[in-house]
């Protein structure tokens, strides 16, 4: 059975896994919505559709033409992600009880944690970082990758990346910034929403039902998905999620914390948290990705001259601004 992690957290008897589990869903929207498959073994086999067979229409006493459908197999490894949180002695017994000392320790390491994990699920290369494992990034190829062209966002854009993808999106990705960006665009459009919420009753802004999560910066303070890519430019993430048929993450087991007590080798009381995971992306058009698009003033922070509404247009676009004219 597949489980989000709040869904694993509110299952978990042990407050302090249940506590770290919660503080990494609540610092990722990412692993907040993010299913994971819980497998056998450090990898996972399977079938991702490629090419359907073909089909046809038959007179009376014909066949049928045989033709089969193309499966791409593929196979993903767990990675071990964790991390150690070392309290020195000294502390414990001078700042307070060891569990507040701890606890404090523990989940700043655990947003740590979720964060790099969170950045990993989107620019992971294992070229670069061979003990990771390949995010959306480097995965989404063809006609999964719409190009913005370094041009400014447009409903257009928005619209192609939602249908980029099988059925619908559950989610769609961006940073703050760019989050500035697509509200411009569709605040005047009738599908713009801010009346849903997340897991934890935080509001959630929709385009036509779909939420509109901001992925925040990295756990050294750069952004994720920021306008640092070519050109200045940025990208937003449209995903379906779900176990063997979308994205899901896999794990052995869920996330692992053990309270390693005092060490020997040093006067410092020690917590393990530790996840065997991996991510599997199982249809070809289960994610999809708008690259380059830039700022509305094209990121130089100096304003673009604002459209002026024509008569012959009806009126300007919701995107298109009057220029007042200037007295004399």
């Amino acid at each position: 059975m597949a489980l989000t992690l709040p869904e694993a957290a509110k299952l978990s008897t042990d407050t302090l896994q249940r506590g770290v589990i919660e503080v990494f869903a609540r610092n990722s929207a990412v692993l907040e919505m993010l299913p994971f498959m819980d497998i056998a073994g450090n990898s996972y086999k399977y079938n991702q559709e490629g090419v359907l067979p073909g089909i046809g229409f038959r007179d009376v006493n014909e066949g049928y033409q045989e033709s089969a459908g193309i499966v791409n197999q593929l196979s993903e490894g767990l990675i071990i992600a964790g991390g150690d949180v070392d309290v020195d002695r000294f502390i414990v017994q001078t700042r307070g009880n060891v569990n507040d000392q701890r606890a404090i320790q523990t989940q700043m390491k655990t947003k740590a944690l979720s964060l790099a994990w969170t950045k990993t699920f989107f620019k992971g290369d294992v070229a670069k970082e061979p003990k990771g494992f390949d995010g959306l990034e480097k995965r989404l190829t063809g006609k999964q990758v719409i190009d913005g062209k370094g041009g400014e966002l447009t409903i257009t854009m928005l619209d192609e990346l939602i249908d980029a993808v099988e059925g619908e999106p559950d989610v769609i990705y961006l940073s703050k910034a760019m989050r500035r960006e697509l509200k411009r665009v569709i605040q005047s459009h009738n599908g713009y929403d801010e009346g849903s919420y997340d897991a934890y009753g935080r509001k959630v802004m929709t385009y036509g039902g779909i939420p509109i999560r901001v992925i925040e910066t990295d756990a050294n303070g750069n952004e994720i998905l920021g306008f640092d890519e070519a050109g200045g430019t940025a990208s937003l993430y449209a995903i379906k999620f779900g176990p063997e048929q979308y994205v899901s993450g896999l794990q052995n087991g869920t996330i692992s914390v053990r309270d390693l007590g005092e060490l020997n080798e040093k006067p410092v009381f020690r917590t393990r948290i530790e996840w065997y995971n991996g991510l599997a992306v199982f249809h070809p058009r289960a994610a999809a990705r708008l690259s380059g698009v830039i700022k509305k003033d094209g990121g130089s922070g100096s304003s673009k001259p604002a459209v002026k509404a024509s008569k012959k247009d009806g009126g300007s676009s919701a995107t298109s601004e009057t220029k007042p004219e200037s007295s004399k």
